[in-house]
């Protein structure tokens, strides 16, 4: 029984280290809150940085699949990933993405938005993926793309996640304006602001020590 609990990471006696249940909830956990924020956003026809920003592009712009979009535009920085961040963060981050992009495909079947503000889609659109990509960084995972190379250069020279994405955000919400209306990357700008403010405070790699 002992044995079992300690697997789960209900008794997990290494604090350094996180047990492949804890993992497993932790990828789980985070792509479903991650995914529910995507969901918001395409809800009012918004859109947010990264990967996920010019899949949205993509999306609004050919009317294909945002979550095909999004699997495929990552899969390039796989390589990457396997080169400075690991065969470990490789894996997990692959399978958070094709989770999360299967889980905005389906998001409709289970959840039924009538009517929100663009605004408060923004900011709380943005608040989940802040919520969603901090329980997979903390897992050793990312939503991969840009997320990815933000890890890295955070891990490699100490600069925030949070800021290096806001970077990478601003030249994608630039190229938004060939699909979409000022009005909407305005908000749409509200949302990233509003997800790499809080992933800049509360992703510290000094601050949570747990590796697995």
């Amino acid at each position: 029984m002992a044995h079992l609990t300690s697997m789960l990471g209900i008794w997990n006696s290494n604090p350094t280290r996180h047990t492949a249940a804890e993992d497993l909830q932790g990828l789980i956990a985070g792509s479903m809150i991650a995914a529910l924020g995507l969901y918001l956003l395409a809800k009012v026809g918004l859109l947010t940085g990264g990967m996920a920003g010019l899949a949205f592009v993509l999306h609004y712009w050919s009317g294909l699949s945002f979550g095909l979009l999004f699997f495929v535009l990552n899969l390039p920085f796989y390589i990457l990933s396997l080169r400075r961040v690991g065969l470990d963060f490789t894996l997990k981050t692959f399978a958070a993405v094709g989770f999360t992009s299967f889980l905005v495909e389906i998001e409709s079947r289970f959840l039924v938005i009538e009517s929100i503000a663009p605004v408060w889609a923004a900011v709380l659109g943005g608040l989940l993926l802040g919520f969603g990509l901090l329980a997979l960084y903390r897992h050793r995972a990312s939503l991969g793309g840009l997320g990815i190379l933000a890890v890295y250069v955070q891990d490699r020279f100490g600069i925030r996640a949070g800021l290096v994405q806001l970077a990478f955000d601003l030249v994608v919400m630039a190229t938004a304006f060939a699909v979409v209306s000022p009005q909407v990357v305005a908000y749409s700008v509200l949302g990233a602001v509003v997800l790499n403010l809080f992933l800049a405070i509360n992703h510290r790699s000094d601050r949570y020590i747990a590796l697995r």
